[in-house]
């Protein structure tokens, strides 16, 4: 971007391009593709064109739809106005809807005052950006504080992404020095602007070294109520139950098929007497026993108890194994439906004596500061989950901060009980924790090992294994059999192996935006609003209805109706990537490991893949010496964040593992997942 330019040279591509894009965008409510082809034929070609009498001139369309099409089109001309900016700068006209929804109705005024807001969008560069201020003010300068401020955001948001909530000035210093804006006084000055509208907050350095620090306001937020949440319930916390009671669930649980040891009992004990206690351990280790005996603790005391988890599939288990109704955190805090935040708050807050949560590694900050925020005064937290997973698509790293801080008591339970049912499966995931791949030998095939030479191959052997082998020889129902793989690209990633399996599964024309009754599919995105229930990020469905531009999706949670813009957020689920498997099990998993994943494996990914199987475990491997060196080198990717300094500000050895590799440049860190 130079100093002082010239206007952008770019005479845009006329109103009837823009009126076309903004009709087949499904931006005009009532306005499908259908119609979007009689508007023309009516003499609709432009904005101009728009009135009752036109719109009542197309085939079918009565006087009162002709009304109502036309307080439609009255009711989004903010997105027009948009839209009109937008096309001729050869940007998405998608981008006006998505641009209302993060800055609101007045998104076209709020980008006049400060064209940058446009890098709110995740797919907008910086390029982009600097030419629509340079279309909205042709004397605009690279030097602008708007431009410097919102550059800071957008290099920590570039972090976030990769799970980072905080970050050393330098750092992002170092990343705006390619965009000309990390001269010393522009610097400053751009940081004195963010700061002042509260999109930035200056924060301590976890690290001890002195080093001036930033992260976003709404993550610095978040992390300073979860430390403020995990002392206030500490400090009031009162004993839920007394010794006599706990000792009689504990000696009740003896009598049933699987008793408690001494390190289950410690944790129940824990979770009676301290306000937030931690559940820690690999699969088969006992933590869904030890949670059920917390729930006959919180009966037999008759404490309110509420059981929660990040997703719908993985509440579903938690409730069946606890025996008790369970719920995503979502819902437990109270989603409202097309609104932000939760009925449940500060200052509205829940009435449960004891909240389990369980997939804690899925925990981001900003869900687990609502949750800390909506606890009531003197209520128990007890967080559950596996430090050895992935961790949460979220910035933060919340279960393993609060581990490593030590200000709350944690129980991890080693000792492996299932020995009959996913005996070799959680065998082989203790081995993996451990940074070990062991051979697979295993005659009653729990775990098979299918070797492939390249993608293609390994392409071959899944559709061989979904459609065949496991169905015949284990009989697992089709909802019961998933697909994981690291990558969406390639032979062997999610988009190719859905296509794949699609044809061979459920062959159809796509009835709707490519999806048929009877397809698998996946949310990309939270729809918490949906009708009749809602569904979270991650969740695998069924089609179960398609027509009339939406689909009825049966999820774990119930049965959602999708249309318009949540269209976009579904993809076809047959193949999902491990991230969003995470928090959820199926009786079968194909776990395919293909060589384009090798940049990506880590301990963290071959571990998570492996878990998501209950009864067997096919693992198609493509990968070669890639996965064991990935298992024995390849941690979690470091993650820089504040809760670890924020819950033990004195202890600098505490915060080493919440600040690893605070010296890397923010641009080097897009190498994630890419969820």
């Amino acid at each position: 971007m130079n100093d002082a330019t010239g206007p952008d040279s770019s005479s845009g591509s006329g109103d009837q391009q823009t009126f076309a894009a903004f009709c087949a965008a499904g931006l005009w409510p009532g306005v499908g593709a259908a119609t979007a082809d009689n508007l023309s034929d009516a003499g609709i070609t432009s904005a101009g064109d728009v009135s009752i009498a036109a719109l009542g001139r197309m085939p079918k369309t009565t006087p009162k739809r002709a009304e109502r099409l036309y307080s439609a089109w009255i009711g989004v001309g903010h997105l027009w106005e948009l839209a009109q900016v937008l096309v001729p700068l050869d940007f998405p006209v998608r981008w006006a809807g998505r641009l209302v929804e993060l800055l609101g109705d007045g998104a076209l005024p709020a980008l006049e005052i400060d064209p940058w807001r446009l890098l709110a969008l995740p797919d907008a560069s910086v390029a982009d950006a600097d030419r629509l201020a340079r279309h909205l003010d042709p004397a605009v300068r690279r030097s602008d504080p708007r431009r410097t401020a919102a550059l800071l955001v957008w290099s920590l948001s570039r972090g976030a992404r990769d799970g980072h909530t905080a970050a050393p000035t330098a750092a992002v210093a170092e990343t705006l020095r390619a965009f000309w804006a990390a001269e010393p006084e522009t610097l400053r000055a751009g940081l004195a602007a963010a700061l002042a509208d509260r999109r930035i907050a200056e924060v301590p350095d976890p690290t001890g070294s002195g080093e001036p620090w930033i992260a976003r306001k709404v993550l610095s937020d978040a992390e300073s109520a979860i430390a403020d949440g995990v002392q206030r319930l500490q400090r009031e916390a009162v004993t839920l139950a007394g010794k006599r009671a706990i000792k009689a669930v504990t000696e009740a649980a003896a009598g049933a098929e699987h008793a408690l040891d001494d390190v289950q009992r410690g944790a129940v004990e824990l979770a009676a007497e301290h306000g937030v206690s931690l559940l820690t351990g690999g699969p088969g280790t006992g933590k869904s026993r030890t949670v059920a005996a917390i729930v006959a603790l919180c009966e037999r005391a008759g404490a309110e108890l509420a059981l929660a988890a990040p997703t719908g599939r993985a509440a579903k288990r938690l409730e069946e194994l606890a025996g008790h109704p369970a719920t995503t955190i979502h819902r437990l805090l109270g989603a409202r439906p097309g609104r932000a935040g939760f009925e449940f708050t500060a200052d509205n807050r829940l009435s449960a004596d004891l909240v389990v949560v369980d997939e804690a590694s899925m925990l981001d900050v900003e869900l687990a500061a609502a949750l800390f925020n909506a606890l009531p005064p003197r209520a128990h937290l007890v967080i559950v989950g596996d430090p050895a997973q992935l961790p949460s698509i979220g910035p933060g790293r919340v279960l393993g901060d609060l581990i490593d801080s030590g200000a709350v008591p944690v129980t991890e339970l080693n000792r492996l009980y299932r020995q009959d049912e996913g005996g070799t499966i959680a065998r082989l995931a203790a081995a993996v924790r451990a940074g070990e791949l062991p051979a697979i030998d295993d005659p009653d095939h729990e775990v098979v090992l299918v070797g492939a030479r390249q993608a293609a191959e390994a392409a071959h052997r899944v559709s061989q294994l979904v459609t065949d082998s496991i169905p015949r020889v284990f009989d697992v129902a089709g909802s019961e059999l998933q697909v994981v793989t690291p990558v969406h690209g390639g032979p062997a990633g999610t988009q190719a192996l859905n296509q794949q399996l699609k044809k061979l599964l459920n062959p159809g024309r796509g009835t709707v935006r490519g999806f048929d009754v009877g397809d698998r599919v996946v949310a990309t995105a939270n729809h918490l609003d949906a009708e009749p229930a809602g569904y979270a990020n991650g969740e695998v469905g069924t089609v179960v209805k398609a027509g009339e531009r939406k689909l009825t999706v049966a999820f774990s949670s119930g049965e959602a109706e999708v249309s318009g813009k949540a269209l976009g957020d579904l993809l076809h689920g047959w193949a999902i990537t491990v991230h969003r498997a995470q928090g959820s099990e199926w009786d079968a998993v194909v776990a395919v490991l293909p060589a384009e994943a090798g940049s990506m494996l880590s301990r963290p990914l071959v571990y998570t893949a492996l878990t998501r199987a209950r009864r067997h475990l096919s693992i198609v491997h493509a990968a070669g010496p890639a996965v064991a060196r990935a298992v024995r080198q390849v941690g979690s990717r470091p993650r820089r964040t504040l809760l670890c300094h924020l819950l033990t500000p004195n202890q600098p050895a505490a915060q080493a593992a919440a600040a690893t590799g605070a010296g890397e440049s923010m641009a080097q860190l897009d190498d994630s997942e890419g969820e």
